[in-house]
């Protein structure tokens, strides 16, 4: 993702007006030189709590993928977590307790957030020497028994992003043959022009994300393989 970057010691919106021809595109972003302090977040997230979603398919990754929405880029990502109940339950916690962006160059604030429709909650990332910090909120939750019993949720953007879109997180155990997965969908699309210049370099931080958080998720269900 491509950001206007500016040296910050606060959390307020940058409004950067470009003018390309005769047409002026406006880019918000929350780009930082140093790790956002936790309370700079909790401003972010009180200022932005009622904000609207920054796209208009909200809840699209419900039933999805859904490839002939064609202005958005689909992927769908699954990872096997092992067998059982035991492993269920560890991933379950882990959703809950947000362990799936908990690494080296990703946090979430904050991890006490409840699994609950509504919530707002920040994705902070460090890539390239710089921390940028993402608002979205939660557009749906899952927990289905069954066949398949399932949990997790989705959330979309807010107007904090450079792109727009939804992300669904979901764990699954499926009891004809006992085997635990964890399932990453999401949609998105870059919002303005300079997004879309550097997109190949957002895409590529996305499936970093996808590897990163899988591994996080088969780490925390070792013990019950």
């Amino acid at each position: 993702m491509l950001r206007t970057i500016r040296a910050r010691t606060s959390l307020a919106p940058t409004s950067v007006p470009l003018l390309v021809g005769s047409i002026e595109f406006r880019i918000i972003s929350v780009f930082l030189l140093n790790k956002p302090s936790d309370q700079a977040v909790r401003e972010l997230i009180a200022q932005h709590r009622d904000a609207p979603f920054s796209y208009s398919e909200v809840g699209q990754t419900k039933n999805g993928p859904h490839p002939e929405i064609t202005k958005y880029n689909w992927d769908h990502n699954r990872a096997a977590l092992g067998h059982g109940e035991e492993t269920f339950n560890q991933a379950h916690s882990a959703i809950r307790h947000w362990d799936m962006f908990n690494f080296e160059w990703s946090r979430l604030r904050f991890p006490n957030t409840p699994i609950e429709t509504g919530q707002v909650v920040a994705a902070v990332f460090k890539h390239f020497g710089f921390w940028s910090v993402n608002l979205c909120r939660i557009v749906y939750t899952i927990d289905e028994k069954g066949p398949i019993d399932r949990f997790g949720f989705a959330y979309g953007t807010l107007g904090e992003h450079a792109e727009c879109g939804e992300e669904r997180f979901s764990i699954e155990w499926n009891h004809q043959d006992d085997s635990v997965w964890y399932d990453i969908l999401a949609f998105s699309q870059p919002r303005n022009i300079l997004a879309r210049i550097g997109y190949p370099l957002s895409r590529r931080l996305q499936r970093k994300f996808v590897r990163a958080s899988q591994n996080k998720m088969i780490n925390v269900t070792t013990f019950w393989r």
